[in-house]
Order: C-alpha cells, then structure tokens, then sequence
C-alpha cells in the first residue's frame, strides 16, 4: 500500500523522542560531562536498536539487505558527524537554556537543504526552499537573547560562544542527516524500515566503539560514571535509538530538508520540557518565532 504521507507521523514521533532524550542527556551531563553524556546515548542505545533489528528482520522475508562499501562509508561519515553534533548541542545547552540551546542547533534546516542538493542530489523545490527561510526565522527569533532587540545587537549575539556552538551543531547534525539517508539509499531496493534499522545498529556500534575507545583511553572514570547512572542512561539511550530509528526511517522515505524541517515540531515539545519541567521563561520575541516555525512546518508538510 503506498502511504506517500507516513514519512509525516514517524518524524514527529522522532521529534518528540528526541525531545524526552535531550531532557535525560541535559541530567547526565553534570555528573558525566559532555562526552560522557554523550556516549550515553550510544552506549545504551545500541541493544535497543539491535533488538529493533531483529524484530524488523522477522518481518521481512528476504532477511537483512547485503552492506556495501557506499553503505559503510555513508554510515561512518553520519556516525562521526552526529558524535561532534551532539557534544556541540549538549555544550550549547549548557550555555543557554534547554529550549534556547535546541533553537541554535536548528540552523541545521537551511545547512541540509543545501547539503541535500549538494551530496544526495535530492530535489529542493520554491516551496521548500521559502519554507524552510520561514522555519529558520523562527528559529533565530527564539534564540535571541533577552534585551537584544536591534538589528546589530541581535546580529553582534550570534557571533558569542553559544551561537557558534549552535551553528557548528546544526552543520554537523546536517551533514550527519546527509549521511544516513545516503546510507539507506546504497541498500535500494530494501524496505525503508529495514534499510533504516540496519543504518541505525551500524551507526550505533560505530559511534560506541569510536567515542567509548576514546574516553576509555583519554578519561576512563567518565566511563565508569556512565555504566553507574545506568537509570537515566537507560532512558537516554532507549529514547535516544528510537528517535534516531524514526529519523532514519523518515529520511529513507523522504528527502532530508522536508524530513528536518518537519521535525522542528520538536522545538514546540523542548519549550513545553522548558516550562514545565525546567521553568524557564520565554518571551514574546520566543512566541513570534514559533509562529514562524509553524508556518515553515505547514508548508513543508503541505506545499510539496
């Protein structure tokens, strides 16, 4: 049955799988720093997507599809990218608030555009393209900071440390985007799901494998503290391979700047975890820009 629409439920699962993951990370990362919050996510992550695997492969009669040296190197280049783009989204976070610190990583949605067209060679149309502007507007009038209201002080504000941790997250969060859809591409003519979910325990390993090597050489008590907060990492991680699962899937089925922009549903979710969870405050200048981005997210949604 073709379901032309699908890709649209499974983002937005993503995002607000990805919200729940971020909130777990944002816990870990005083007791386990930066990467070491970060290898959580991978770390525990990785049995849940092997155990999605398998239920995938169950499904599907002709079994796992055969890798390929394209497959492999897509999937490194996605793995690494992603590893620097969650360190720089946690870093930044850290920064600034929970839901301004998401908000800076968004500037990803105009990088995978351009990324999309550049290395996938996926079609950007006029609508695309404005809706896209729409959601990036919006992003950037939630991360200005309180007080910064002119042109040159809002501009002078994304040259401070945290915007730049921001911009470098969302370029890595793009080209891994990038990555993993070229991934689940070099295993045409395979199910979306099943290309996907090979794509994910692939990356997962990879990025356990490169990040923990890593700290187990460079800082072995992160290591440590990380398998005894096994709680909030368990959540982490569980949450953490399910949003990247949905991802994946989203972006077998459909070009990444739809997929990206679409899931920017999750800044809608990360200001709710703010408010309710963090209590933190947005202003007006916050509220417009979600304006935005609801026009950015209707019109990739329903203007393709």
């Amino acid at each position: 049955m073709d379901l032309p629409w699908l890709w649209m439920p499974i983002t937005i699962g993503a995002a607000f799988a990805q919200t729940l993951r971020n909130a777990a990370q944002r816990h870990l990362m005083g007791p386990l720093g930066t990467l070491g919050a970060t290898l959580v996510r991978f770390l525990y992550g990785l049995p849940f997507a092997v155990a999605w695997l398998l239920l995938l492969r169950g499904g599907f009669a002709d079994g796992l599809p055969p890798i390929n040296l394209t497959f492999i190197l897509w999937v490194l280049f996605g793995a690494v990218t992603q590893i620097a783009a969650t360190a720089f989204l946690l870093r930044t976070m850290a920064e600034r608030n929970f839901a301004l610190g998401v908000a800076y990583s968004k500037t990803e949605i105009i990088q995978v555009a351009v990324f999309g067209v550049i290395l996938l060679g996926d079609p950007l149309s006029l609508p695309i393209a404005v809706s896209a502007v729409l959601a990036t507007a919006g992003v950037m009038l939630i991360s200005a900071p309180p007080g910064e209201r002119s042109l040159f002080r809002f501009v002078q504000g994304w040259t401070a440390p945290s915007a730049l941790l921001g911009l470098a997250s969302g370029a890595n969060f793009a080209l891994s985007a990038a990555g993993y859809r070229g991934a689940a591409l070099a295993l045409a003519p395979a199910p979306a799901a099943l290309a996907a979910g090979y794509a994910l325990v692939w990356a997962q390993g990879m990025q356990t494998v490169l990040l923990g090597g890593w700290l187990l050489i460079r800082n072995f008590p992160v290591v440590i503290a990380a398998l005894r907060a096994w709680r909030v990492s368990l959540l982490a991680g569980f949450m953490g391979a399910l949003a990247s699962g949905l991802w994946f899937t989203a972006m077998a089925m459909e070009p990444v700047v739809h997929v990206r922009t679409l899931g920017l549903v999750e800044l809608l979710f990360s200001t709710i975890v703010s408010r309710k969870i963090f209590r933190e405050r947005l202003g007006w200048p916050a509220l417009a820009g979600i304006g935005l981005l609801a026009l950015g997210i209707v019109g990739v949604a329903w203007l393709r």
